[in-house]
């Protein structure tokens, strides 16, 4: 009796494995046996014990997909077909690429970036036209015609530093900063800066630079005079125009 109930708990235990590789390319359908015994009579030489109680039936060979249709002419197509065949073949995977440039910078994580959706857009739309795919692949957003004429109408401003500048860029500055502060509020250089700021008060060098200037050129601001090409050509004097590099006279 203890003999026959561990048979029984070891084939409902192998009829619940349905992962196991004997299973695996084939299709099977559970068969109810009302022998207890029946795993007495099974040969592990000949088959796996999971498969008993299952019938087993190779599959079938699967059947070539049939061909992708021709599309339909654009000019003749209805709107669902149109964009089924031209648009969303070439949108879907642009959204696609979009959707990883984003991520790699950081969209997803801060609140603004130097990226912008449309002008990526614009550029893989332009560049991956399937009738000017050879010609336009190595183009950039800005070497667009009509992106150019926009931009001549409509200039942008230029991005701010901290949307410019990399993580590591901008930590740079920050420490740059941040040491020169540090240097800066030491009582020695305080005391340097101090003095150098009396000195100038006292000493004005740009002043006294300019008023040497004024003694020596007094006239130093006022336009040059100079003779117009009307005047020259009225009183019949020649218009020469001499090198500064002496040229050597040919004998």
């Amino acid at each position: 009796m203890t003999m026959q109930l561990l048979y029984t708990q070891y084939w409902r235990t192998l009829t619940r494995l349905r992962s196991h590789q004997c299973f695996f390319g084939k299709m099977h359908h559970r068969i109810e046996v009302e022998d207890a015994n029946v795993l007495v009579e099974h040969d592990s030489a000949v088959s796996h014990p999971a498969c008993v109680g299952h019938a087993f039936v190779d599959r079938p060979p699967r059947s070539p997909s049939p061909a992708p249709l021709p599309p339909p002419d654009r000019k003749k197509c209805t709107p669902r077909e149109y964009l089924d065949h031209y648009v969303f073949p070439v949108l879907l995977p642009a959204l696609e690429d979009m959707l990883r440039q984003a991520k790699k910078e950081r969209c997803f994580e801060r609140k603004r970036t130097k990226f912008n959706a449309i002008d990526f857009l614009t550029e893989y739309l332009y560049t991956h036209n399937p009738e000017h795919c050879s010609e336009r692949r190595k183009m950039e957003l800005l070497d667009i015609p009509f992106v150019q004429d926009w931009l001549k109408d409509h200039p942008r401003p230029p991005l701010p530093l901290s949307l410019l500048w990399t993580e590591e860029e901008a930590a740079l500055v920050v420490q740059s900063f941040w040491k020169g502060y540090l240097v800066r509020k030491e009582p020695e250089i305080q005391e340097l800066r101090q003095w150098q700021r009396e000195w100038r008060e006292e000493y004005d060098v740009k002043q006294k630079v300019s008023k040497f200037w004024a003694k020596q050129m007094p006239d130093g601001d006022l336009p040059t005079p100079n003779i117009s090409i009307e005047q020259l050509t009225s009183e019949n004097m020649p218009i020469v125009v001499q090198s500064p590099v002496p040229t050597k006279k040919s004998h």
